[in-house]
C-alpha cells in the first residue's frame, strides 16, 4: 500500500490537477481516484511514470511506496 496522502501532497505541490495528472500518467481520472482513494494500487510501470513526473528523490518514492514496509 501507498501513502497516498502524501503522493497527493505531492501532486497538489507540483500544481497538478488529478485530471491533467491521470492523464501524464496514462490512466483515466477516475481510475487515479480509485487508486488514490483504496490505498494506491498502482502498476510498477504506473510507479516509474508517477516518479518521474512528480520529480520524487529515492527516499521520497520510498516513503511514499514503501514507507509502511521498509523499516
Amino acid at each position: 500500500m501507498c501513502d497516498t496522502n502524501k503522493l497527493k501532497g505531492k501532486i497538489v505541490e507540483k500544481g497538478y490537477t488529478q485530471t491533467f495528472f491521470a492523464k501524464q500518467v496514462g490512466i483515466d481520472k477516475s481510475t487515479l481516484s480509485r487508486k488514490l482513494r483504496n490505498g494506491g494500487n498502482f502498476t510498477i510501470g504506473e510507479v516509474e511514470k508517477i516518479v518521474t513526473i512528480l520529480e520524487l528523490t529515492k527516499e521520497e518514492a520510498i516513503n511514499i511506496f514503501f514507507g509502511d514496509t521498509v523499516a
